[in-house]
């Protein structure tokens, strides 16, 4: 039987978690690893253990979309299935995706739900797209003070039920099923990003085009989160992609004001913890962006 889906896993220094992802997905989908770490003998690993896995192997980390965009220019099935490595699945997520994409088709991009190891929805698979009034919240702290307000904590979408599923602004690519043709009308990620943000940005530039994501509560899988990053490294990478996102999609005023909010919700957070301490230290890094 031909396959309707290639599932596409970026690897960087996670070997037995992705042979452990590999071993949970179904045999009747294409599957296509990028190796982003060079050297360490995870892909001899996958390729051992999955000889009818195609690896990439990259010379260099081209970090999460441009690694997509590299696999998806092999792939040729009409759904592209981003899956990441540090995930086990709950049930078949794969089929859930593929039944609610062929059922409802105009919309292109489909989200499943990402679980804690108590299999709780861990409250990030889908978002709310980035504003002023988010990161004003942000910048005075209202965000975390009032994390379960629909109002003060607008990206994180603390109102939606993950159950009922339904439309949604953005979509992580933890796990999300995009259609081929969609994904290659959108040139894909934009390579501009190195990691985070990239997703959302993909969710806005496809709403714009009418076809923006929706979430599937049926498909699951339980995310272990963070594998490859370090709490401080992972926050700077988060600010990097939520500045160039700002950068990119915003007028320059409004991309300022928000640089602005965003730097003293840092700073703000810095007073309290020593993580965010070492976060403001490198402001001079994720100010930059990716660009």
């Amino acid at each position: 039987m031909t396959a309707r889906v290639t599932v596409v896993l970026v690897a960087y220094n996670t070997r037995e978690l992705i042979l452990k992802c590999l071993a949970g997905l179904p045999s009747d989908v294409d599957v296509i690893v990028v190796d982003n770490s060079p050297g360490d003998a995870e892909a001899e690993a996958i390729e051992a253990a999955y000889p009818a896995v195609t690896v990439i192997r990259s010379p260099e980390n081209l970090g999460f979309g441009r690694a997509v965009n590299l696999a998806a220019a092999q792939a040729t099935t009409p759904y592209l299935l981003l899956v990441n490595p540090d995930t086990e699945p709950v049930g078949d997520p794969v089929a859930s995706l593929l039944a609610h994409a062929e059922a409802s088709p105009a919309r292109g991009i489909y989200a499943g739900r990402t679980l804690t190891a108590a299999q709780l929805d861990d409250g990030r698979s889908v978002f709310g797209l980035p504003s002023l009034w988010g990161y004003l919240c942000f910048a005075a702290g209202l965000s975390s003070v009032f994390r379960k307000s629909r109002l003060f904590n607008p990206e994180e979408l603390p109102g939606l039920s993950r159950a009922a599923g339904g439309p949604v602004p953005a979509a992580s690519g933890c796990l999300l099923l995009v259609e081929r043709a969609l994904f290659e009308e959108l040139g894909g990620f934009d390579p501009r990003y190195f990691m985070y943000s990239e997703d959302v940005d993909l969710s806005y530039r496809a709403a714009k085009l009418g076809r923006g994501p929706v979430l599937v509560p049926e498909a699951m899988v339980v995310h272990v989160g963070g594998a490859s990053s370090s709490s401080t490294n992972k926050r700077v990478m988060v600010l990097k992609g939520k500045v160039t996102f700002v950068r990119l999609r915003w007028p320059a005023a409004k991309a300022r004001l928000a640089l602005g909010l965003i730097s003293a919700g840092v700073w703000l957070r810095s007073r309290a913890g020593a993580g965010w301490r070492e976060v403001w230290a490198k402001r001079g890094e994720w100010r930059a962006g990716w660009l």
